[in-house]
């Protein structure tokens, strides 16, 4: 399928919008990973990611160490792939990401492992998904609990009432990652 074809089917999908939209999931991802806050973007992925990014936080929990990913950004992402079934779209990124990649001690800061001098580039493939029935919202999204405008990019828990906003039922979602 290409982009156009999609755009015919999803009015809502604009690729520049896609695009910064998993840059910022990315970058999201990462750091809950350094600060073993996945809470903060449990509502951007699936069980699939959750479990990725959680072995990595308990592989440096269990030597007591932090997991660092210093100077993180997105160098570049591209649209691989974009395909359909009867009940989602499915996106494939390529994803260059470049950071430092390193352990510290969680009780004293200090340096384990790692890289911490430069920035290195690794490649990810990721796959987004958007259920077919999805409702799209405004660029203001409401709490399904209470209605109050909420902060996706914050943690998509509502602050108010502690609802959780539901990605899934309106917009792509992480359902895979993968390093190069």
């Amino acid at each position: 399928m290409t982009i156009q074809e999609l755009q015919e089917k999803d009015k809502s999908f604009v690729e520049s919008l896609f695009i910064s939209k998993i840059n910022n999931i990315f970058v999201k991802l990462f750091t809950a990973i350094i600060l073993d806050e996945l809470k903060d973007v449990d509502h951007f992925i699936n069980d699939d990611v959750y479990e990725y990014a959680s072995n990595i936080i308990e592989n440096a929990n269990s030597k007591n160490a932090r997991q660092m990913y210093d100077e993180l950004n997105v160098k570049d992402s591209k649209i691989l792939t974009i395909e359909e079934n009867t009940e989602c779209y499915i996106i494939n990124v390529l994803l260059n990401a470049r950071y430092m990649d390193y352990l510290i001690d969680k009780e004293s800061g200090k340096y384990i492992s790692g890289n911490n001098k430069y920035r290195t580039e690794d490649d990810y493939y990721l796959t987004f998904t958007k259920s077919k029935n999805a409702t799209t919202q405004n660029i203001i999204k409401k709490c399904p609990g209470c209605g109050n405008s909420l902060s996706v990019n914050t943690s998509g828990v509502c602050p108010y009432c502690q609802s959780v906003y539901d990605q899934e039922n309106h917009d792509w979602v992480l359902t895979s990652i993968k390093k190069r």
